[in-house]
């Protein structure tokens, strides 16, 4: 299967959101987080925030008309916040997460002229900090309070 971004439509909202709890409130995938955060990760109000504000990018890749990954990548000077990024459970773990990131970071420094990219990962998610540090992410040390204003799930736990 090729995996190749492309950037989101608003007739794909639904499908988005769709993909997005799935990958990390639904029960399978390495990638999920129930046991740290309760409720949906999206909804259809901030895929739409996405789509209308120039400086995101949401984009996805389709195989066989079903969207099997997302991610946005919003630019801040020359630096790109790398978020939202999902990929179905169905296909984690076989290279297309890798695969999909490469893609995001060089749309990034393409089409953005990103020199720095930055992600924000809940600190408790080890496995997939590991995952990052080994495609050349770095932490900054800079820990913050779990973002319960976003409206992207209520953490199970205070020390989030």
């Amino acid at each position: 299967m090729e995996f190749i971004l492309e950037v989101a439509k608003a007739e794909q909202i639904e499908n988005i959101c769709d993909l997005v709890n799935l990958a990390y409130r639904g029960e399978s995938g390495w990638t999920k987080e129930t046991n740290l955060v309760g409720g949906d990760r999206s909804n259809v109000n901030e895929i739409q925030g996405y789509l209308s504000n120039p400086n995101a990018h949401l984009l996805v890749a389709v195989v066989d008309g079903e969207i099997t990954s997302c991610v946005c990548i919003e630019k801040d000077g020359d630096r790109a916040y790398i978020g939202f990024f999902a990929v179905h459970p169905k296909l984690q773990g076989a290279g297309v997460g890798k695969e999909i990131l490469h893609q995001a970071e060089s749309y990034a420094s393409t089409k953005l002229n990103a020199k720095k990219y930055i992600m924000v990962v809940v600190s408790q998610r080890t496995e997939l900090i590991a995952y990052y540090e080994r495609r050349g992410y770095i932490r900054t040390g800079d820990i913050q309070k779990y973002p319960n204003h976003l409206n992207v799930g209520i953490p199970l736990e205070e020390r989030l």
